[in-house]
């Protein structure tokens, strides 16, 4: 997986956006205005922050170690997951799939639609 493919497949989420809030270097990823994920331009390897459910996130450092405490966020709740080809597009999708739903399960209904 490369940039451009983990910038489209966050895109290729409902209601999402990007932006540079914090500097040039960290591309933001939002869902109706909350971050799920940001991607560390500059990294080698490529690296993303992902939100995750706690117990989730304590497995997932243990078991994978491209998987690590969030840089700059809440350890307790955010991964920095380091796209270095030690684990499949797939599995790094779900990781973005799992931190979307936790973002978007949070947001108001209306903004869910419901």
């Amino acid at each position: 997986m490369n940039l451009d493919t983990l910038r489209q497949y966050c895109l290729s989420k409902s209601s999402t956006s990007e932006d540079f809030p914090f500097d040039d270097q960290t591309l933001v990823m939002r869902v109706h205005g909350k971050i799920f994920a940001l991607i560390a331009l500059d990294a080698s390897p490529l690296s993303v922050n992902l939100k995750c459910a706690p117990e989730k996130a304590l497995e997932l450092r243990e078991q994978y170690p491209c998987v690590q405490p969030g840089f700059h966020m809440n350890k307790r709740h955010w991964n920095t997951v380091l796209v270095d080809g030690s684990v499949s597009p797939r599995l790094i999708e779900a990781w973005v799939d799992h931190s979307y739903d936790l973002v978007w399960n949070g947001l108001p209904k209306r903004l869910r639609g419901g």
